[in-house]
């Protein structure tokens, strides 16, 4: 798409000359050929340290240094039969240099209006996060560059959420096929398990959404340019892009977000590093189902992939360090280990691997219990951030001991120009959140004020039954020193459940005590994900559990849970009929 881009004249001060950035509209290309020619005739200019050409967006971005000759840059182009203009340029005189107009148009407000340039955004990552930052803040007036350095769409999409949860889904309809509560009625019939054509399912499906929803979204964006590099930080106002093509670029910014993500975390087992063990990323792409699976992890993606692959055929033994949620309520991981080891999951708490060694196609991992064996690993003990490569340091980007980026409730870092969000700091990794942080971080950087308020964020684990959390657990407010009162309703009691024939699990509403506020809820269930923002809401509207049980709730629904919950302070719900207000 053609597209009009603004003049940037943004300095750095070095020891050097000024350096500057602007883009030239070019009319007359008609292939990215053309663009290659006018590249190389620009970068011939004298001062013109780099120059990115589109052949579709009509542009020329031109990395420059201080006293460049505008004159210059457009013969240039005009000697291959091509016009050139600087983009948005005032009328000037002729005579006048580029520096002299650059510095003519350097000062202008955060967010541009009129003939003033607009701020020049760099966002490097293309996930949640980094789509959500890079759209405000085309709206907020903008011009965004958005660098990647691998597949446009982040985790999410690509490996994590989107192609898990096709997993397990598939894997859930396998496990009714196998078994279920009406199995009298209707017989069991063993699944044939066809992983390759699932595969192809699942991914045909990925390429959809990141087409849809990121790719396809860029391409139309005419105020984003997105750059396909590893980008690292050469001082607090430019980064230098190694491109995927070859060559460096030096990109420079008035604000910049950093987005990206977080990678699979590998323990330093003896042994490991040398095995073809698998991290979600391979487990999630794998044509086979393995006979034997050994997980080493308890970690959300460990869980949901362990379920899933037993319930696709494999024999899983998880080997946790701790017990399942240990950070979580106790009944939640008592819930979900005895729901595992009825489905035939081994599961080893309070157990590590202290050797792993894969000899004759067969891995072999040492316990303090004895000797596991499997035909493949998968290793899932949590994410770290991508920050190594980005050169924080020569930018004064503080991270933690961890290599998490350092933010404030605004996604500010250390660096004044500079912000993060996502799987990069230490919020809390789920794409929502990273979402939301891009959202603010894009206002901030734009000259607003926003901040991040995780008080009732809701969490969902996609076993089966499902684990659904908001706000505090008991001992959370305890040691906070907030005095509680609670009840945990299992769902024999809620009406859903029963006609299902699926009683697995329970809700369990955290209150302040003398206010009767609600602030915390824990929930297993099959569907707790479904019910789990109504409580978000009741929270954030700061209700009591009073209001909450005073509420309609649609019969025979899970949600409907949260009433019944609501009215065990008061009542005794087994004593009530059904529907009962």
């Amino acid at each position: 798409m053609a597209r009009t881009t603004w003049l940037t004249a943004t300095a750095v001060a070095t020891t050097e000359k000024e350096k500057y950035m602007t883009t030239l509209k070019i009319t007359g290309m008609t292939c990215d050929s053309c663009a290659a020619h006018v590249k190389e005739a620009l970068e011939k200019v004298p001062g013109v340290q780099s120059a990115l050409v589109s052949y579709p967006k009509g542009t020329a971005q031109l990395a420059i240094e201080a006293g460049t000759s505008s004159d210059a840059l457009t013969t240039a182009v005009a000697g291959l039969g091509y016009e050139a203009t600087l983009a948005d340029a005032p009328p000037t005189d002729n005579r006048a240099g580029l520096l002299d107009k650059m510095r003519g148009w350097i000062g202008a407000a955060d967010k541009p209006s009129g003939n003033e340039r607009p701020l020049q955004v760099v966002v490097i990552g293309s996930g949640g996060a980094a789509m959500a930052a890079a759209l405000k803040a085309v709206e907020q007036g903008a011009q965004v560059t958005l660098i990647e350095r691998g597949t446009i769409g982040g985790t999410c999409v690509n490996v994590g959420c989107v192609p898990s949860k096709i997993m397990i889904r598939a894997a859930h309809i396998a496990h009714l096929r196998r078994e279920s509560p009406f199995d009298g009625g209707m017989p069991p019939t063993p699944p044939t398990i066809l992983r390759e054509r699932l595969l192809a399912q699942q991914q045909a499906r990925v390429e959809e959404l990141r087409h849809a929803k990121y790719e396809g979204i860029l391409d139309g964006n005419s105020a984003i340019t997105v750059l396909h590099g590893e980008a690292r930080f050469k001082d607090d106002q430019s980064l230098i892009v190694s491109l995927n093509e070859g060559g460096e670029r030096v990109v420079m910014f008035d604000r910049c977000l950093v987005a990206t993500g977080a990678s699979p975390a590998v323990p330093p087992i003896p042994g490991l590093k040398e095995s073809p063990y698998w991290t979600s990323t391979e487990a999630l792409a794998s044509d086979t189902i393995p006979e034997r699976l050994a997980v080493i992890g308890s970690s959300v993606v460990a869980l949901e992939l362990a379920q899933a692959f037993a319930r696709l055929g494999s024999k899983v033994t998880a080997l946790a360090r701790n017990t399942l949620f240990f950070r979580e309520d106790p009944a939640i991981g008592e819930a979900v280990t005895a729901a595992f080891r009825a489905e035939g999951i081994e599961v080893l708490e309070h157990t590590q691997a202290s050797q792993v060694a894969h000899m004759d196609g067969e891995f072999v991992l040492t316990t303090g219990y004895g000797e596991i064996r499997a035909d493949q690993l998968l290793v899932a003990t949590g994410r770290t951030p991508n920050t190594r490569s980005l050169a924080l340091e020569a930018a004064g980007v503080a991270v933690n001991a961890q290599g998490a980026i350092v933010i404030d409730k605004g996604m500010r870092t250390s660096s004044p120009n500079i912000y993060a969000a996502g799987d990069c700091t230490d919020q809390p990794q789920f794409v929502y959140v990273a979402a939301a942080a891009g959202t603010r971080a894009a206002i901030n950087m734009t000259g607003g004020d926003a901040a991040l308020d995780l008080t009732a964020m809701p969490a969902v684990v996609f076993t089966d039954p499902q684990v659904a959390t908001v706000g505090y657990s008991e001992a959370e407010a305890h040691h906070d020193g907030i005095e509680t009162d609670s009840r945990l309703l299992t769902l024999d009691n809620v009406p859903r459940a029963l006609a299902n024939f699926d009683t697995r699990g329970f809700i369990k509403l955290v209150i302040e005590e003398g206010s009767g506020r609600l602030i915390g809820v824990q929930a297993v269930a099959p569907e707790a994900g479904e019910l789990i923002q109504t409580a978000v809401l009741a929270i954030r509207n700061r209700m009591t559990v009073q209001e909450l049980a005073d509420q309609l709730f649609p019969y025979l629904t899970m949600v409907e849970g949260l009433k019944l919950a609501a009215q065990t302070f008061s009542k005794d719900v087994k004593q009530l009929s059904c529907c009962a207000g």
